[in-house]
């Protein structure tokens, strides 16, 4: 057995398990991931981010040669150990352990790079938390059908790449919403080969307050299940509702998910528009696992 020592944080209630890795030699399996991330058995979390030097591995230096400056990796697990591209909410809880730890000097103003499996992400720090730039996104043209428990029938879903895949599907009201069951995965047909994270969204009455749209929104994350916040999730939610609502909707959203709000920004860049996701980050607790 080999004791390592972990911190958890959490952002809007999703929550995970950091481990430092500074000389990039662990190795954890997807069986040792699952078991660390099992809510009865293990620490308990919807994900575990290992915190490595880009350098010291394949993934890193590809960000290094993308961003000179992205001298940390995300490396993000799901909670049943598979690999993830990406994460909104964990970057943001990834940003605030650098920062708390001392492996990083972040000053009001100033950007953070980081790596992660979806390209470098910039961050800085605002009043909510952290903001974090999450690059470019796509909508998919695919024709998509959900089923899910306690719909009655299958609703038609917008594909939405941020990095990694989602489909999002609008709900007619908040009964509607609360009455999904997420203890079962939504079938999503066709059939993604590398499987998606399935939002269901509730527009707001009146949509937009004040220039800044409004949703409601719960998710069920690929290799997680029903999570209180995703925060990838959350970005591709308010940009397919921009997409329903026409070329009148706003660039600004608030989305409410059963862990708390969080604010979505789409903007114009030189190359394209990107989208931004800014919220809370918190550290919660730190331990020793044995592996």
């Amino acid at each position: 057995m080999t004791k390592v020592k972990f911190t958890k944080g959490q952002g809007t209630g999703n929550d995970f398990v950091l481990v430092l890795d500074e000389a990039g030699t662990l190795e954890l399996s997807a069986e040792q991931v699952s078991k660390i991330c099992n809510r009865n058995f293990g620490i308990g979390a919807d994900g575990l981010i290992r915190v490595v030097p880009s350098a010291l591995i394949p993934e890193g230096k590809a960000s290094l040669e993308e961003e000179a400056t992205a001298t940390w990796f995300m490396d993000y697990r799901n909670a049943d150990g598979s690999i993830a591209e990406m994460c909104g909410n964990g970057v943001r809880v990834f940003a605030r352990f650098l920062t708390e730890k001392g492996l990083v000097d972040l000053p009001d103003g100033q950007v953070l790079h980081i790596g992660t499996r979806a390209g470098v992400r910039d961050i800085q720090r605002n009043k909510a938390g952290f903001a974090v730039d999450m690059g470019r996104w796509r909508p998919e043209t695919e024709e998509v059908l959900v089923k899910a428990h306690g719909l009655d029938v299958s609703r038609p879903g917008q594909g939405i790449n941020v990095g990694n895949p989602h489909v999002v599907v609008a709900l007619a009201s908040t009964e509607e919403l609360t009455s999904l069951d997420l203890f079962k995965e939504p079938v999503v047909e066709p059939k993604p080969d590398k499987g998606t994270n399935v939002e269901f969204v509730v527009p707001a009455d009146p949509l937009v307050v004040n220039g800044v749209g409004r949703i409601t929104m719960r998710v069920y994350e690929r290799g997680v299940g029903e999570t209180l916040s995703c925060g990838t999730g959350i970005v591709a939610a308010a940009l397919a509702t921009r997409l329903w609502a026409g070329t009148e909707a706003p660039n600004q959203w608030s989305v409410e998910v059963p862990g708390g709000t969080l604010g979505v920004r789409m903007f114009a860049t030189e190359e394209c528009e990107h989208v931004g996701l800014s919220g809370p980050a918190e550290l919660s607790f730190e331990g020793e696992v044995e592996i």
